[in-house]
């Protein structure tokens, strides 16, 4: 029953995360941090496809989970393509919704957030940044948290300069309503 309940949520989880993507922040050049949020840049600039980014980004960080961590490479590997291929393949909604900016980055982070912590209420990761992140705090015993904190800010910094000063803004909101969802969902996880 539990592997049954954590495939359903990988499903449920990338579908929510692709919908955030693809209705929301990408028709308004809104980013989300890591390598999503790198793998949006791409797009942006070169109309590279969101998804399949994503997953020749994280490549490394699995080559090293292979290797060091196997618990996160099994845990993760699924998301991973699943919520890329759901990315890709919803990106025809793209233009069915016409919000204002605002709007569209709050929703967007709250569906990003949403589809995120509900993969990682069961240890599930959707991108390599998370482990990356994960690496790097047991390496130099700094918090996850503030690694990830810092890959984010950069990302969409690197947006702001390479996209607009919009972008960059807005993205702060849509970073911000996903952590905070994430947040939500995984607390009421503990307290379940």
């Amino acid at each position: 029953m539990f592997l049954f309940k954590k495939g359903l949520m990988v499903i449920i989880g990338s579908i929510f995360l692709s919908l955030g993507i693809s209705l929301f922040l990408a028709p308004n050049k809104i980013l989300d941090g890591g390598f999503i949020g790198l793998s949006l840049i791409l797009n942006y600039l070169f109309n590279l496809k969101i998804g399949l980014m994503i997953v020749i980004l994280s490549l490394p960080m699995f080559i090293v989970a292979w290797f060091k961590e196997k618990k996160y490479f099994y845990n993760s590997l699924h998301g991973l393509f699943i919520s890329s291929f759901f990315i890709d393949y919803l990106r025809p909604l793209r233009y069915l919704l016409h919000l204002d900016i605002l709007y569209s980055s709050i929703i967007g982070g709250i569906f990003v957030g949403l589809g995120t912590g509900l993969m990682l209420r069961f240890d599930i990761s959707t991108c390599g940044t998370d482990l990356l992140a994960l690496f790097l705090s047991k390496r130099f015993g700094i918090n996850v948290g503030m690694i990830i904190l810092f890959i984010d800010s950069f990302v969409i910094s690197l947006g702001g300069l390479l996209i607009s000063g919009g972008t960059f803004l807005f993205s702060i909101f849509t970073i911000a309503a996903g952590g905070i969802t994430i947040s939500l969902v995984n607390r009421h996880a503990a307290h379940a």
